[in-house]
């Protein structure tokens, strides 16, 4: 004769089985939500001064470090990288960033509709100060 609750090995063996599928959507949930930090982070990364830059049918120049890029708005404000900066400030602070060396590649990004003038008297300060790899930034022309 067997009493109830003697054999504890047999009835514990069917009730404690461990589960054999793996749980996916803790790991669905967390990718969906990176999925959209990145969606929304992704276009506030691409920071600067918006200017709208005329088109040309030159080819990019190959570049293997960052250069200094220098700003001019539709307004005429100056931009040394993103910070704004007065055009009598500019060539004192060239003269700091590349410390003796003129060889650093500087670019000058102009909106089209500034006056010429104004992008003209940038580029002759710098030219003045012995700056001599000044390049002009255009979007590519639309064939």
């Amino acid at each position: 004769m067997s009493m109830p609750g003697g054999n504890k090995s047999s009835t514990s063996r069917h009730r404690y089985q461990p589960m054999s599928q793996i749980n996916v959507t803790p790991f669905v949930d967390v990718m969906l939500v990176l999925l959209v930090v990145f969606m929304v982070a992704a276009p506030l990364l691409t920071v600067g001064v918006p200017i709208d830059l005329p088109s040309s049918k030159a080819r990019a120049l190959p570049e293997n470090t960052k250069p200094l890029s220098i700003t001019i708005s539709k307004q005429g404000q100056l931009y040394l990288q993103d910070e704004p900066i007065k055009i009598n400030q500019l060539v004192p602070r060239l003269q700091v960033i590349f410390a003796g060396r003129k060889d650093g590649r500087i670019y000058v990004n102009g909106d089209k509709s500034v006056d010429y003038g104004v992008v003209m008297k940038v580029l002759g300060l710098m030219n003045a100060a012995g700056f001599s790899r000044v390049a002009l930034v255009t979007d590519t022309e639309n064939r």
